[in-house]
């Protein structure tokens, strides 16, 4: 008896260890050679904004997926960054607001714009989507250890000229930025580059490994 009751605590931890049961997505993802950014670096913070309704779509987009993917390529990239950042910021972590995205979702959200002229800020799935599909992009922001975020100057999925990298002098001189937004903004550049990740221009948040040729040719599109 007392042996069963060992083994059932044990299997008890494990399962708190191990967190809530991965959802079909979630395995679909795995099978297809993603990872969860947290096994890799259990100090990143993780709050998918398409889980919730309070994106540019409005709506939730992921139905069953909880965890954050990348590529073990970004993954391992963005834990660095978060190293980086912990070396200059013990006080601060990255925190993930989207990470690998299936092209299925990638085809709803271009549904949302298609035909306005927000579609600029979304890849078209008929041309191959965009570097989240390979799971070789992320968006991100910094966030403190209570986990809220730093002021950016603009929401995460914010689609305007505030949200351009290449404005933010202009905006500050102007008003529409804060300096300690656009600080913030080129600290988390500055540690995602060491980590290996180039900045998007038109989004503060958006960050890729690779570029869509290298991707296109060298790694699969996650399905």
């Amino acid at each position: 008896m007392i042996q069963l009751f060992v083994l059932l605590a044990c299997q008890l931890a494990a399962a708190v260890l191990q967190g809530p049961a991965k959802t079909p997505t979630e395995l679909r993802m795995e099978e297809q050679g993603m990872v969860d950014v947290q096994r890799v670096d259990s100090t990143l913070r993780v709050s998918l904004m398409y889980g919730r309704a309070d994106n540019f779509t409005g709506r939730v987009l992921y139905d069953d997926l909880h965890r954050a993917y990348l590529h073990p390529e970004a993954a391992q990239a963005l834990a660095r960054a978060q190293r980086a950042l912990r070396r200059r910021r013990p006080d601060l972590s990255l925190k993930v607001y989207d990470a690998a995205r299936p092209m299925s979702v990638q085809q709803r959200m271009w549904n949302v714009v298609a035909g306005t002229p927000k579609h600029i800020y979304v890849s078209n799935p008929r041309n191959g989507g965009g570097l989240h599909n390979y799971g070789l992009a992320v968006d991100i922001t910094l966030c403190n250890e209570r986990g809220d975020s730093l002021p950016m100057g603009t929401r995460i999925d914010f689609m305007g000229h505030e949200a351009h990298i290449d404005r933010e002098e202009q905006l500050q001189r102007r008003g529409v930025l804060t300096p300690e937004a656009v600080a913030n903004r080129r600290l988390l550049r500055e540690v995602m580059a060491e980590g290996g990740f180039r900045p998007l221009r038109t989004e503060w948040w958006h960050f890729n490994l690779r570029s869509r040729a290298e991707a296109r040719a060298r790694y699969q599109v996650i399905r």
